[in-house]
């Protein structure tokens, strides 16, 4: 899970970092562009890079998050963003992250997994540490109808160094088939604190289990236009080539 406006729920909501996912068989996976991850991991011995550009009202971000599954059962993703507001500031974050499987998910069954990251912003870093906000946290996946529904859960924890308290981060998200190429893709996240988010949208693989486009909208519940954003996203998946 993810990041305040300019949109920083923090690190897990990225990630996924999620951030997503967030983030995975080459089938079904719960990866961009939903903040809640899944327990799931991209075809061992393979690559994948999920990119997006998110409008939010005030500013614009550009996002890249490759990541290559080494061992078969270790998923490790580096990347960032860039952005920019409206009065010309512009903002970065780097992403570091470790995914594991403590139980893969099957279909009809469920899956349990272990993500750890960091995110550091270097424009507001001025000691130029690379150790930012620390993040850890568990997603869990069921599966119905085989998998044409699947239910992600996420519960996490997020240190945050600017304001040096611990946080609490939390997502619940869904995909439903719609065709079998077409998912429709539904979750609600946020923290302990402050009202939740919510994102709606759909994905499509134009290659299957290789090339995938998305697009989203989102806001924060009783909110009005302000935190609202949209996104679109490109993601490209290899085959596995790795040693």
């Amino acid at each position: 899970m993810r990041r305040r406006p300019r949109f920083h729920l923090p690190a897990c909501a990225l990630a996924t970092c999620a951030l997503a996912a967030a983030l995975c068989g080459a089938g079904a996976h719960a990866a961009r562009p939903m903040i809640t991850d899944d327990a799931r991991l991209v075809d061992a011995k393979s690559c994948q890079v999920e990119s997006w550009a998110r409008r939010n009202r005030e500013s614009t971000e550009f996002w890249a998050l490759p990541s290559c599954n080494v061992t078969g059962n270790l998923e490790l993703t580096i990347g960032g963003a860039v952005g920019r507001d409206a009065g010309g500031t512009r903002t970065t974050d780097l992403v570091l992250q470790g995914k594991t499987l403590l139980r893969p998910l099957t279909p009809n069954g469920w899956g349990v997994g272990l993500v750890l990251g960091n995110v550091c912003h270097p424009a507001i870093n001025t000691d130029r540490n690379l150790i930012g906000d620390l993040y850890g946290y568990v997603p869990a996946s069921f599966s119905f109808l085989d998998d044409r529904f699947v239910l992600h859960t996420n519960i996490g924890l997020l240190h945050d160094r600017q304001a040096r308290r611990d946080r609490i981060t939390w997502g619940i998200g869904s995909e439903t088939q719609l065709t079998p190429g077409t998912w429709l893709i539904a979750e609600t996240f946020g923290q302990n604190t402050g009202r939740p988010f919510l994102q709606v949208g759909v994905r499509h693989w134009i290659v299957p289990n290789h090339v995938q486009v998305d697009a989203t909208v989102g806001n924060r519940f009783g909110s009005d236009t302000r935190e609202r954003w949209l996104s679109i996203g490109l993601r490209l998946l290899s085959p596995a080539f790795l040693p």
